[in-house]
């Protein structure tokens, strides 16, 4: 593999995939693995497990439907593994939007994974509507979309430990909840007006 594509690879496989997995840790016990997390279990388990579950999923997903050789020449795999990314989005999606109105983090907080979760959700379903109406390329810039917040999940995880040593875990939560999709956002968009998107 030549130097250049480590990259790539990186961003595109091992960390949506490494984080996935890691996600799944609150099985080990939520107490003991995500403490901030405790009170979302305790009042709100259903919203809790929803988002918990079929996020990770969805990051699962990602890095498949972006192979294009996959998509080519697996082309009702790529569609199948897209119904899974979709409704595994549309479960935690609404989820998050309910731990998000309820979060003790607070307003500012919350309304950063609200707006996540209410973005997220629109990018996702449109461009599955658009690959439903055979508009390929449109559903292609939409998807880019979804898969930059869907990798919010990445993000988060990367900024958060840096910005709880700067600021503190309180005002650290409160930066990333913005932080951590905002720019994700922003350059989809850039790769999209550029068209460097259509390289992947």
């Amino acid at each position: 593999m030549r130097f250049s594509l480590m990259p790539r690879v990186m961003v595109q496989w091992l960390l949506p995939i490494l984080v996935a997995l890691v996600s799944f840790r609150f099985v080990a016990g939520v107490e003991m693995t995500m403490p901030h997390m405790l009170s979302h279990f305790q009042q709100r388990p259903l919203a809790f497990y929803g988002h918990l579950i079929f996020a990770p999923i969805a990051l699962a997903v990602l890095p498949f439907q972006f192979w294009k050789k996959l998509r080519l020449e697996k082309s009702s795999l790529h569609r199948r593994l897209g119904q899974v990314y979709g409704v595994s989005i549309l479960i935690s999606g609404v989820a998050a939007m309910s731990l998000a109105g309820t979060t003790p983090a607070g307003p500012i907080a919350g309304a950063g994974f609200g707006l996540l979760g209410v973005i997220w959700l629109f990018t996702t379903v449109y461009a599955i509507y658009l690959a439903m109406q055979k508009n390929i390329a449109d559903h292609q810039k939409w998807i880019i979309r979804s898969a930059a917040l869907t990798f919010a999940a990445v993000t988060l995880r990367i900024y958060l430990p840096f910005l709880v040593m700067g600021f503190g875990f309180e005002t650290g939560y409160l930066i990333v909840a913005w932080l951590c999709w905002v720019p994700n956002l922003i350059l989809a968009e850039y790769l999209i007006r550029s068209r460097l998107y259509q390289r992947i």
